[in-house]
């Protein structure tokens, strides 16, 4: 089956324009409060009230960052440079560094704990919007944020990240990013999301600090949260690095796959690259274990009760197909072009919103779609699927 590149290509862009894109700027900006709204329903409706996330505000800043560094789009800009200000002026915490995880509809401070996973996006998109601008003081913020999270995270002893602390990095008992979250001290889903920011802000600024602990990060991936039998990545550890449940989230597996190899090419060393390879494979080949060819990838895979949540959530999709791309991008992998532009059709037809703009959040199990999450809020935003688009865009 020959596949045309420079048509998904074409379909990507459109998407991301058309689709994704004008959604938030049409819809998402608070003009009476300032920054943007909290949330719009699966149905729709805007929510009032509803606290705003640093996790959304600083994704809208690296989805319109990025946008505008590879479009020169001016209304995409000034939607990033209200991202920046919202992330600078109101969520940092100009007394203990770091950012808020949450604001009230007003700007004022809600939910003070320092999330070390927000702290890692805020970071994400700052460098973003300097790279895409070359603005110092998005750099200067950023910067100050790998400070924070090196001076009040990092384990010095036993390596690694702790997942989060209070206002003045005092350790907390509940240190869950969410509900559904366990309660442990590392995790692979912040770690993966340190690794991330910390690629981009080398990309900017190369401190042979943030070299350390990048190369660091991946060497952790390999050695501490990758299950060396099942390929798979484990989720929840307590303090020692110790396993603490059998759970698979297919998305972050196929999604650490492209930002493992990507941290290695913006470190550019070749031997690095060599070692990460089979490493990149695996873990992709093991996250098709939840792929279903024609009807995208499933959620996750509790192995304690063997029990398969099989919803198909819109960021998984996302990364899968980036995932894929990656595969055959770099290693010439023309079975993974077919998964990405199979799950690429059917992200068209059950998860593309042609009538009200960006995606729905899922589409179940039993085959209906999923209007009871929100179409964007507190995690709901435009990053997983603009990323997709953009990183298509730049890969033909």
């Amino acid at each position: 089956m020959k596949i045309d590149t420079m048509k998904l290509k074409k379909e990507m862009q459109q998407v991301l324009t058309e689709n994704i894109l004008p959604f938030w700027m049409d819809r998402m900006v608070d003009r009476e409060h300032g920054g943007f709204h909290g949330c719009i329903s699966g149905e729709g409706v805007l929510v009032p009230g509803t606290p705003k996330g640093a996790i959304l505000n600083a994704r809208i800043l690296w989805t319109f960052s990025s946008a505008y560094r590879l479009l020169r789009a001016d209304e995409y800009l000034a939607i990033a440079t209200r991202a920046k200000r919202e992330i600078i002026d109101r969520f940092y915490d100009a007394e203990y560094g770091g950012v808020y995880w949450s604001i009230d509809e007003n700007g004022n401070p809600l939910d003070t704990k320092k999330q070390i996973y927000a702290l890692g996006f805020a970071i994400y998109g700052l460098s973003e919007y300097h790279h895409a601008t070359g603005d110092a003081e998005a750099l200067d913020y950023a910067i100050r944020l790998f400070y924070d999270i090196e001076k009040h995270s990092f384990d010095s002893e036993k390596n690694g990240y702790c997942e989060a602390l209070s206002r003045e990095w005092k350790e907390m008992d509940d240190m869950r990013l969410s509900e559904k979250d366990e309660n442990e001290r590392k995790t692979m889903n912040t770690h993966l999301h340190i690794l991330e920011p910390y690629t981009n802000l080398f990309r900017v600024w190369k401190s042979e600090l943030l070299e350390q602990q990048l190369r660091n990060l991946i060497d952790l991936f390999v050695e501490r949260i990758l299950n060396k039998e099942t390929k798979h990545l484990q989720l929840f550890f307590d303090d020692d690095w110790n396993n603490k449940y059998n759970i698979v989230s297919y998305g972050h597996d196929i999604e650490a796959s492209w930002l493992l190899y990507e941290a290695a090419l913006v470190i550019n060393d070749k031997k690095l690259l060599a070692r990460i390879k089979p490493h990149v494979i695996a873990i992709a080949e093991a996250a098709s274990e939840g792929f279903l060819p024609g009807a995208g990838m499933m959620y996750e895979m509790h192995g304690d009760h063997a029990s398969i949540d099989a919803d198909r959530h819109w960021w998984v999709q996302a990364e899968a197909i980036v995932g894929y791309i990656n595969l055959y991008q770099y290693f010439g992998d023309e079975a993974s072009l077919l998964r990405a532009v199979q799950c690429w059709e059917f992200v068209k037809k059950y998860l593309l919103d042609t009538e009200a703009g960006e995606w729905f959040w899922s589409l179940r199990a039993d085959g209906t779609v999923n209007k009871d999450d929100d179409k964007a809020g507190f995690w709901k935003c435009p990053y997983h699927n603009g990323r997709m688009c953009m990183e298509i865009m730049e890969s033909f």
